[in-house]
């Protein structure tokens, strides 16, 4: 780190405090009713308003503690603060799981990490719904309710419980099915949750033993990624590429090459 960046703990105080606030907002604003405010992608991936309110409030708060840092979310981009001398980045999803969100599911969460120059250092994944929240540092371990988390020490594919999810343009999701498909017979199960930062904090704990996705945002695995690599997960791509929008891969060391090599097979990366 440089430029006499702040540490990880205080990062973290200042990301719980944020994202409990804009989980609340966002709790409120589905008991008030939801309404789809825009698309994406495709028609399927929306924007409710929420996801545009809570965003705002996050960085208004941010800006209010930390004026100087850059902010990157999922509805407004980079916003104030980009390439910031501070070093610090935010990296926020509003809601993570908005679909879930608008069919009054209980699987969607605020995510918000604090990048110091380049490195994820701090991040809270806070469900909008259960009021579960989960918290990493930088070499600080992985945590929810006062209890450090500890990954699933499964190193049998055959009895992997495997999360994972699906883009929305349907070529891809073609695609995926596929890769499931010919997955599913080698692993206890598949789940399909809808949230990435919630089934990354949920691999960190071991309720799903591994998780892997393809088409990720920054703000879907940053601070989930740190969670669930804190917690003992290899987070990875295929081939020793890092994690990012061509493939995530959360698997505990033992279970992670043979699902790695069967991942790669069926060529999980690939597609549109």
């Amino acid at each position: 780190m440089t430029r006499s960046a702040p540490a990880p703990a205080e990062l973290l105080t200042i990301a719980i405090e944020v994202a409990r606030q804009a989980a609340a907002t966002a709790h409120r604003m589905r008991a008030e009713g939801v309404s789809v405010a825009a698309t994406k992608s495709t028609v399927t991936d929306v924007v409710t308003a929420a996801d545009r309110a809570v965003e705002r409030q996050v960085l208004d708060a941010l800006h209010r503690v930390r004026p100087d840092d850059a902010v990157l979310g999922e509805e407004y981009g980079a916003g104030k603060g980009v390439g910031a001398a501070s070093g610090v980045r935010w990296i926020v999803d509003p809601i993570d799981g908005t679909v879930n969100y608008l069919y009054g599911l209980p699987y969607c969460a605020v995510s918000l990490a604090a990048e110091v120059d380049g490195e994820v250092v701090a991040g809270v994944v806070r469900n909008v719904v259960t009021g579960e929240e989960w918290t990493a540092t930088a070499g600080g371990g992985a945590w929810r309710d006062g209890r450090r988390l500890r990954c699933s020490t499964e190193g049998d594919l055959g009895q992997a419980l495997v999360a994972t999810g699906f883009g929305y343009d349907p070529a891809r999701r073609s695609h995926q099915a596929r890769v499931v498909a010919e997955l599913i017979p080698h692993v206890r199960d598949i789940r399909r949750l809808g949230a990435a930062a919630l089934d990354l904090c949920l691999a960190a704990e071991g309720r799903v033993d591994a998780y892997y996705e393809k088409g990720l945002a920054a703000w879907d695995q940053a601070a989930g990624g740190l969670v669930a690599a804190e917690a003992g997960l290899r987070v990875a791509g295929l081939r020793g590429r890092p994690a990012g929008p061509d493939l995530v891969i959360a698997a505990p060391p033992a279970l992670f090459a043979p699902l790695h090599d069967r991942l790669a097979d069926l060529d999980a990366s690939g597609g549109p």
